[in-house]
């Protein structure tokens, strides 16, 4: 190991309603950097307000021509940007853009990926392409509401179904629906969010989710979650309330588990990722796996599902922050 240690920035904050979160998983991630290897800092963003947290607690800008900063009157440059922003401009590829064109190295999925994975239904329908099994779906961008056939909606998705932001975090703006009448509602809760929405069909299992992450020593996927709400979905409250039973492992049968696990790494390859995303599924009462969503962005407070999966794993957080890191040097 260089006797220089790395200076790694958290990137947290970000300019969705997941704001606040994000600033939690920013927490978890420092907590589990080991720091005798590197030196680590939490940079919050916020529109074009991007500024770092000293060691004494203070805040100093950032300056987004080459992200530096001035600790102490001293020129600071990072090496490696830890990207933990849950929606834009962290989720969406717009973050990465600018690290692209100053050349620092980053944690998530090139620009590409970000972007279609944050857009659900571009995702659903790509991946749709190379077999992936999604829900049914129809787009309706704003301004275009009432050029909706609700007649032709409920014979292409059925109901109940889901009507959800397209191109931003899961955990606002989500509504089930239960007939006609809640449409129009359950749209504009949508617009608030995002002004393209994605009416889903409702799928009927046990949801489960899986953790993935490769270099290029190895491939590792994750213990695999059981998700059990007694909310209506998996919605901010279970998220982040407790209103949820996380199991892992699953008490799903083996060969189901092993078939998610092999899903996930063959949609890692499919779109190139990097570092750890996490996919969600539903599994039918058939055995019928469907994707949900992929997240490349996982909540990591000390009990979100990825460090509960590396625990069950017997693995650390720091040695898999570690390996994301060191994969890209």
């Amino acid at each position: 190991m260089n006797q220089q240690k790395r200076t790694i920035a958290i990137v947290c904050g970000g300019d969705s309603s997941e704001h606040d979160v994000s600033l939690r998983s920013a927490q978890g991630i420092y907590s589990f950097f080991d720091k005798e290897r590197y030196n680590v800092y939490i940079v919050d963003i916020k529109g074009t307000d991007w500024k770092v947290q000293l060691p004494d607690g203070t805040m100093t800008p950032i300056d987004m021509n080459d992200f530096s900063f001035r600790e102490q009157g001293k020129l600071r440059l990072f090496d490696y940007a830890y990207i933990t922003i849950h929606g834009t401009p962290g989720e969406n590829g717009i973050l990465q853009g600018y690290f692209d064109l100053i050349h620092m190295p980053y944690s998530t999925s090139g620009v590409l990926v970000e972007a279609m994975t944050f857009d659900k239904f571009v995702l659903n329908q790509y991946l749709r392409g190379y077999g992936v099994r999604v829900a049914e779906s129809v787009l309706v961008r704003r301004g275009q509401e009432s050029l909706l056939d609700e007649q032709k909606l409920v014979e292409t998705v059925g109901m109940p179904c889901f009507v959800k932001p397209a191109c931003d975090g899961s955990s606002f703006g989500v509504s089930k629906v239960k007939n006609v009448d809640q449409l129009a509602p359950a749209l504009r809760k949508a617009m608030m969010e995002s002004d393209e929405v994605m009416i889903e069909s409702f799928l009927e299992g046990t949801e489960i989710t899986v953790g993935c992450y490769k270099t290029k020593e190895k491939s590792v996927v994750l213990p695999v979650t059981e998700v059990v709400t007694k909310n209506e979905f998996f919605d901010y409250d279970a998220k982040y309330n407790g209103q949820v039973e996380e199991i892992t492992p699953a008490r799903i049968p083996e060969e189901q588990a092993q078939r998610a696990q092999q899903l996930t790494s063959a949609i890692y390859d499919i779109l190139h990722c990097n570092g750890i995303i996490r996919i969600d599924y539903i599994i039918s009462p058939k055995g019928d796996i469907s994707m949900l969503e992929i997240n490349t962005t996982p909540g990591m407070t000390a009990t979100s599902f990825i460090p509960q999966q590396v625990r069950a794993a017997g693995m650390t957080m720091s040695q898999v922050l570690t390996d994301i890191v060191e994969n890209q040097f």
